[in-house]
């Protein structure tokens, strides 16, 4: 028995291949159903969603003094990447004329070509929209990566980075899995949502970047812990909600693969979940908002090249090896001494690494077909004997992992020799944290005794402008770095405003750290 109907509504007629036809004269919404368009264009808004997601996760997990940088580095990745997958970005990964199977060319340069026909990934859905969706997985995996500059890194070096980043890194490999041209598309690589281009890309990438910054300095990290828990709940809550556009999308079109997509995804997450605080309580014997957090993530990133392939069973299996791997995998940074300081890495490029591997294993061709498009057309995994699937998928793994891992190192070191785009902050700026360093901004307005320092003193009397020590610029403005050196007074040129050049505010104070002084201390100083 054979199908009655297979694929979009109304087979395209091939006119005018590179637009879908002529829109003067020709509805070119004939070729799609409305309900698959719509349903693509609101997953794409909820993969969009992902991006302050995923800044609200990784402000929550660092100091408050970098907690606003981290939203800002997410957010700006985002405009970074727009532009560059309008420029050339989708071309290079999509473009259907190449045919070396490596990367595009630039015949959809700036969205030309690039309209109402079939798009290259799925029938059910129009060129144009394809774009479009794959335009927000380029932008989540970009704000995936500068996780990396966690406390220590500069922005705008960043971005230099996450340009040619997004052009040597992501589109190849995006390429190589998707493009019906791609190597290991015509292999025949299972990569449902994205396990090489987004999570291997964003995790090996974020370590390569990692590797170059250098580590944190050490007395920085004494007792160091997530300072909002609350936030890091926000963010994957908002990357959860996404992820269900994420992959749920990657079927293309409302139909049951999507349905069984968004079923494996949760399944995968909250199994991740159990598993990492079940291992978390038997070191601490309390129970982890943030390793749950962590599991969720890390069941979210395996599901994401697996949940179009898997059964539901498998994709329960699959939470609880991907929670148990990815919680050991957190402890690899300390063993190469690369301060991966988001765990990128261990929950998005081991996850991805997982959730490929399933694939191999537990694959289904009933799952695969529920698209209505790739009815019969793909084979599954080991459970239906296709065991050549297993070391296709093992190469496709180790080839996303060296080219995300050795290019990416390669981008960070050029930049880095560039005069003005040092990656680094200073020592001093990662003292004074980076929100004051890099934006000027904060994300709480305590963060540092610094904006009216007269609403922190006891008034002696009324308020009179006339007796105010400190000028009101400065009380509302943000000092100069050379005055936050770590226990040293402002220098004498700094304080010019000030009597005696004595700055009212110890430097101990506006770093947020507590100097105790002794009775002798205060005696000697005059105090």
């Amino acid at each position: 028995m054979s199908y009655s109907w297979v694929g979009p509504p109304t087979v395209f007629n091939g006119t005018n291949a590179a637009e879908g036809g002529d829109s003067k004269v020709e509805n070119l919404n004939q070729w799609f159903q409305a309900g698959d368009q719509a349903y693509i264009i609101v997953a794409s808004a909820m993969v969009l969603i992902m991006v302050p997601g995923l800044g609200f996760l990784y402000s929550g997990l660092a100091r408050r003094k970098s907690a606003l940088s981290m939203i800002w580095a997410c957010m700006a990745s985002c405009s970074v990447m727009t532009f560059q997958w309008y420029f050339w970005g989708y071309s290079l990964a999509f473009s259907q004329y190449q045919t070396n199977g490596f990367i595009g060319d630039l015949k959809k340069f700036g969205l030309m070509n690039t309209l109402g026909a079939p798009s290259p990934g799925s029938p059910l859905i129009p060129d144009l929209l394809y774009a479009f969706y794959q335009m927000q997985f380029a932008c989540v995996t970009a704000a995936i990566v500068v996780g990396a500059v966690a406390e220590r890194g500069r922005l705008i070096p960043a971005m230099v980075f996450i340009f040619f980043w997004g052009t040597l890194v992501y589109c190849p490999i995006a390429c190589w899995a998707w493009n019906a041209n791609g190597w290991g598309y015509k292999w025949g690589v299972l990569d449902y949502a994205g396990g090489g281009p987004v999570e291997i890309g964003s995790g090996m990438s974020a370590l390569a970047y990692s590797m170059v910054l250098g580590r944190r300095q050490e007395k920085m990290m004494l007792n160091f812990r997530p300072h909002n828990v609350s936030l890091i709940t926000l963010g994957t809550v908002l990357l959860w909600f996404g992820w269900l556009g994420f992959n749920g999308g990657s079927s293309f079109g409302a139909n049951l693969r999507a349905t069984m997509a968004c079923w494996n995804s949760n399944l995968t997450a909250m199994f991740g979940a159990i598993t990492w605080v079940l291992l978390d309580w038997r070191l601490a014997r309390k129970w982890s908002m943030v390793g749950w957090c962590s599991g969720t993530i890390s069941g979210l990133v395996a599901a994401t090249p697996a949940s179009g392939y898997i059964t539901p069973w498998a994709s329960i299996v699959l939470g609880i090896v991907t929670g148990i791997v990815c919680n050991f995998a957190t402890k690899v940074k300390y063993w190469i001494k690369i301060d991966d300081a988001m765990d990128v890495f261990a929950e998005h490029g081991v996850a991805g690494m997982i959730g490929l591997f399933f694939n191999a294993i537990f694959a289904a061709n009933y799952i695969i077909g529920l698209d209505g498009v790739n009815t019969g057309q793909i084979p599954g995994g080991w459970i239906q004997h296709n065991w050549k699937q297993m070391y296709i998928q093992i190469a496709y793994i180790a080839a996303a992992t060296a080219w995300a891992f050795c290019i990416s190192a390669l981008i960070a070191y050029l930049i880095n020799l560039v005069p003005g785009l040092h990656l680094r902050a200073s020592e001093e700026a990662e003292l004074l944290g980076m929100d004051d360093d890099q934006l000027g901004e904060f994300a709480y307005d305590y963060v540092e005794v610094r904006r009216d320092y007269l609403a922190w003193t006891p008034a002696k009397g009324e308020p009179d402008d006339k007796d105010h020590q400190i000028p009101q610029g400065e009380r509302h403005g943000i000092q100069q770095h050379s005055e936050m050196l770590e226990g040293k007074e402002p220098s004498d040129s700094s304080d010019d405003n000030h009597p005696g050049g004595a700055h009212p505010v110890a430097a101990g104070d506006r770093h947020g750290v507590a100097y105790e002084k002794t009775e002798r201390e205060k005696a000697a100083n005059g105090q």
